[in-house]
């Protein structure tokens, strides 16, 4: 809750809060994409991107839309 943001990218210099964040954002300098989906093989360079992808494979829908109920 400081502000501090003492994690710096040596490409850009842009500053990050914490080292996670940092890492996940040299990965767009370096293009590494180190998170496989198991089921087709397309690369991440985000955990969350690959978790997020996984659904298609999956079929989950963990959204619903209040005002029509829809699922997505």
């Amino acid at each position: 809750h400081t502000g501090e943001r003492p994690y710096s990218c040596a490409k850009c210099s842009k500053t990050f809060h914490a080292k996670s964040s940092l890492a996940h954002h040299c990965r767009t300098h370096s293009g590494e994409k180190p998170f496989v989906c198991p089921d087709c093989g397309n690369r991440f360079s985000c955990r969350s991107h690959l978790s997020q992808h996984r659904r298609v494979h999956t079929g989950e829908k963990p959204f619903t839309c209040d005002a029509c109920g829809k699922s997505f």
